[in-house]
């Protein structure tokens, strides 16, 4: 993914509103619903989508810009300051050398270093007599602790906001080059964790695991209220007046909806079922906030309404 800043076209020090203006306006300018017959555009939106996602998140904009993460989020070292060594510390909290414990813990897989004391020292441990009882802090044959797995492999995934909503399949590319498809899980969230079994680094006594964190992406009309999904539905002051049947988007697709006649501006609707699944695998709904948008000819608005006048007093219940 090319740089977020790039992406939106703004510096580095770009202010949180700048960022946001200039979202607004690509996404505005490529938005799938205007760009129907061209894929680019389509692309670029998606994009732009991610690298504001990114940018807008404080703690993941800071982490971008020191390079812990790149544009998709990742870590870019997940494994680093895994090394170790002797060297610089005690082991197990012993400052004055290696205890009986910390030899033990440093014993290799299918080495039993108490054989070779045995050998050293005759049979009797070191530094013990023969036949003294040998147990899991000496270095006799204790119980040798079991294979380790290997690794656990970190993955981010991205998910549109209408797909976490609808928790459609998702397909995810593995360490190893095979891809995958996920089933989202009931209540997903922004930062809720899957567990891909036996999907990370190989080791002796197996395979780790993969683990999948889920970033969802923002969206350019829809926003997230628990498990409900909110939105502004801009209507015409005829569809206002007069009522009129309207179609809405949704994260399952457009739908119609009957507005009323006398429809204020400020009404919300409920679209049951249209919102985020809960964990018992139910689902919120959308609310529907209608805005009443004045035609662009005021002038001719003018004109129409010439001679009447609005007696009503809708601020009198505020006591103005």
């Amino acid at each position: 993914m090319a740089d977020p800043y790039k992406i939106l076209g703004v510096a580095r020090g770009a202010s949180e509103s700048d960022i946001k203006s200039a979202y607004r306006k690509l996404a505005k300018e490529l938005h799938p619903d205007k760009n129907k017959d061209n894929p680019k555009a389509s692309e670029r939106f998606s994009a732009a989508t991610n690298a504001y996602d990114l940018l807008s998140d404080k703690d993941k904009r800071a982490q971008f810009d020191r390079g812990e993460i790149d544009a998709e989020g990742n870590p870019t070292n997940p494994f680093g300051g895994m090394g170790g060594g002797f060297g610089g510390g005690s082991r197990g909290g012993h400052q004055g050398g290696f205890s009986a414990r910390d030899f033990e813990n440093m014993q290799p897989d299918g080495v039993d270093l108490g054989d070779i004391f045995e050998g050293l020292f005759g049979g009797g441990g070191m530094g013990g007599a023969r036949g003294a009882k040998r147990g899991p802090s000496g270095f006799g044959r204790g119980p040798s602790p079991p294979p380790r797995k290997g690794a656990d492999i970190p993955y981010r995934l991205r998910v549109a906001f209408t797909e976490a909503a609808s928790r459609a399949d998702q397909r995810i590319t593995l360490a190893d080059g095979k891809t995958i498809d996920l089933k989202l899980p009931a209540g997903v969230e922004d930062g809720t964790q899957m567990r891909l079994k036996g999907k990370g680094e190989n080791g002796p006594g197996g395979a780790g695991d993969g683990l999948v964190t889920i970033s969802i992406d923002k969206h350019a009309f829809f926003r997230r209220d628990g498990h409900d999904v909110r939105m502004d539905l801009p209507i015409t002051l005829n569809e206002a007046v007069d009522g009129a049947k309207v179609k809405v988007p949704t994260v399952d697709g457009p739908v119609m909806m009957t507005l009323k006649p006398g429809t204020n501006g400020g009404t919300v609707l409920r679209l049951k079922g249209k919102g985020f699944s809960k964990k018992d695998g139910s689902r919120g709904d959308q609310l529907v906030t209608l805005e009443i948008i004045l035609p662009k000819d005021l002038p001719e608005l003018a004109k129409r309404l010439e001679g009447w006048q609005d007696d009503s007093e809708p601020r009198s219940e505020m006591g103005v």
